[in-house]
């Protein structure tokens, strides 16, 4: 049995389905069943666990001899790196007793030690508590993930225009959720020595300008990109929800990520979805 973290999610739930598609055993962690619904995948069994309660996530991964860890994305209205940073913490403290052969953990590229930086930080601790704990452990470094596009598809439509936060043609590495699922399913039915990090990016680099003329491209109409300075980065989180230590910490995630020139190695991983792919991909499932 696999134990999925996760598993409503876009991650997650590709992970879960690459491994019943290969004929295993999955149970998806969700804190409520009931609310989980339609996102589920079908065909795996559900386990209520709690991430805040470390015996609940212990108790699910002893239901399996692998597991998927992911660390849940606060809200975006509290402190999301401390909320983080204390959800990290229970998932390492489940682990012990847990009886896992094996874990696979979904972290980012550019993780670091830092103060405040968001998931760069954040899941720079995942990484080394897993490192320090005796459970062989492979870690996943996933690039930008294609799905932070997805909330921008109704802006888009109305507005023609697609906002970002970096230059219009720096090429960054991006990944789709799909392809990170897909890997993440491999290295949790591979042997015990495949562990440590690897880094997983999309077939190549896009630049904002790349995902506005994708949606361009789906659409059927002309889309332009609207560089937000970063002088307003902290106010352009702020306007859509995020709390002022949420903002900041994102702003600073944004900042140290682009100056950093990203982290993705020419020996990445990689999967075969294509920027153009996903996001037709997405409007087909908004239209449905």
């Amino acid at each position: 049995m696999y134990v999925i973290m996760g598993g409503t999610g876009h991650v997650g739930s590709a992970t879960a389905a690459a491994l019943l598609a290969r004929g295993e055993q999955v149970a998806i962690v969700t804190h409520d069943a009931n609310r989980a619904g339609a996102r589920l995948v079908e065909g795996a069994e559900i386990v209520e666990a709690n991430v805040n309660e470390v015996a609940s996530l212990r108790a699910a991964f002893r239901r399996g001899r692998r597991a998927f860890l992911l660390n849940p994305n606060a809200d975006t209205s509290a402190d999301t790196d401390a909320v983080e940073r204390r959800t990290v913490a229970n998932i390492l403290s489940a682990l012990d007793g847990s009886g896992l052969e094996k874990v696979v953990a979904a972290s980012t590229g550019g993780a670091q030690p830092g103060d405040r930086i968001g998931d760069l930080n954040v899941l720079w601790e995942l990484e080394e508590g897993l490192r320090r704990q005796p459970i062989p452990a492979a870690i996943n470094r996933g690039a930008y993930y294609m799905s932070n596009w997805d909330g921008q598809l109704d802006a888009v439509r109305k507005t023609g225009t697609l906002q970002t936060m970096y230059p219009a043609d720096l090429l960054i590495p991006m990944v789709a959720p799909l392809d990170l699922g897909e890997i993440a399913a491999q290295r949790l039915v591979s042997t015990l020595d495949d562990i440590g990090i690897r880094y997983v990016g999309g077939p190549r680099r896009y630049s904002s300008a790349d995902v506005a003329k994708a949606f361009s491209q789906a659409l059927g109409a002309p889309v332009g990109v609207d560089v937000i300075p970063r002088d307003e980065w902290k106010e352009a989180f702020q306007g859509l929800g995020f709390s002022e230590a949420a903002a900041d910490s994102y702003a600073r995630m944004t900042a140290v990520s682009l100056d950093g020139g990203f982290d993705m190695p020419d020996d990445a991983l990689r999967g075969a979805t294509t920027l153009e792919a996903y996001i037709r991909d997405l409007l087909s499932k908004a239209e449905h």
